[in-house]
């Protein structure tokens, strides 16, 4: 993937190391120069001086074919920003902003940004939450316990009962739409090609889910 971070204190540089180790390509933007030091002389990302929400570095950093942008300043109202811009102009499929106060959350949640405040805010959190775009997330739930995803059901599950998709506690298909009809599943309804499934996921489960669509 391709991913642009905004911000490099703690958690911005930990997370672009942590990304980059993973063989994914990451640019980083700070204001301050000096900030990228964080980075250690090992990263074999980008690091670009500039404001977060500047279109010209945004430009640069060639956000038009970023697959993610995490915006994780010192400040909601960059963050926010720099989530709708990425968002609603550039397109950008997956968008995680840090939000200080969670009463922005619900807002920015249904602008189709994701949201994570500081006690849920971690490196892995994050990692999970990117690799979610492949599956399409729907609804930051509990200001990140809990997320809503939408998938298509994956060959190697097709004919295989729904309830193989549930872990008690943990995963739990919510809703099934085939052509033009959903329904709540019961764990004995097959499950079929070209259907959509609504799961509701909790933090911290992704690599299990990932096992359970063979994403691994």
């Amino acid at each position: 993937m391709r991913i642009i971070i905004i911000g490099c204190g703690r958690m911005g540089s930990g997370l672009a190391v942590h990304l980059t180790r993973e063989g994914h390509k990451i640019t980083i933007i700070d204001s301050n120069r000096d900030a990228f030091s964080l980075l250690g002389p090992g990263f074999k990302g980008e690091a670009l001086v500039g404001i977060g929400f500047d279109k010209g570095v945004l430009e640069k950093a060639e956000i038009g074919s970023a697959d993610a942008v995490v915006a994780c300043t010192n400040s909601d109202e960059a963050n926010a920003l720099i989530g709708r811009i990425s968002r609603n102009i550039y397109k950008v499929p997956c968008v995680i902003s840090r939000l200080y106060d969670p009463r922005k959350a619900e807002l920015y949640q249904s602008l189709g940004i994701q949201t994570i405040g500081t006690t849920g805010w971690g490196i892995l959190r994050v990692s999970e939450m990117l690799s979610y775009n492949q599956l399409d997330s729907i609804l930051n739930i509990g200001y990140g316990q809990v997320e809503l995803l939408r998938i298509e059901v994956p060959a190697l599950l097709a004919g295989r009962p729904a309830g193989e998709l549930n872990i008690l506690g943990e995963i739990q298909i919510a809703a099934l739409s085939r052509d033009s009809t959903t329904v709540i599943p019961t764990s004995g309804t097959i499950l079929q090609k070209n259907d959509v499934v609504y799961l509701t996921v909790l933090n911290g489960a992704g690599d299990n889910l990932k096992r359970l669509l063979g994403l691994e």
